[in-house]
């Protein structure tokens, strides 16, 4: 897992008990799965349902998810992240390593699911 915390432009790695002064704590996680667009806005769309979250960048090329958290979230509690890797498993995108087997194959279909909603999706909303 990584934590950063933008200050002004600049990123660092979080120590186990941030200040929070005016910045934003980011969560990045490298997942399975992404194979387009559609798979990215899906992402996008289930992740920012989370109150906690305030902005989700998602990198198909290289399967990373970048979660800005809300100012009064705790991004730095392990239960966060793994609630929202949780959430990224039952769309279909589990964490890169996680997943073997029959869940592998299981995520393998819920994406393949993801990804053509999030692709009507944008037909929809173009």
């Amino acid at each position: 897992m990584r934590v950063l915390r933008k200050f002004f432009g600049r990123t660092e790695q979080l120590s186990a008990s941030p200040v929070r002064q005016e910045s934003e704590i980011m969560i990045e996680l490298q997942v399975e799965n992404i194979k387009c667009g559609g798979c990215a806005s899906s992402i996008r769309k289930g992740l920012l349902s989370d109150a906690r979250v305030k902005d989700v960048n998602v990198d198909v090329e290289q399967g990373r998810i970048s979660i800005d958290m809300t100012d009064d979230s705790s991004a730095q509690d392990e239960a966060t992240r793994n609630e929202l890797a949780a959430a990224l498993l039952k769309m279909g995108y589990p964490e890169t390593g996680t997943a073997e087997g029959i869940k592998a194959a299981k995520a393998r279909a819920k994406s393949f699911v993801s990804c053509a909603i999030g692709r009507v999706d944008n037909m929809v909303n173009k």
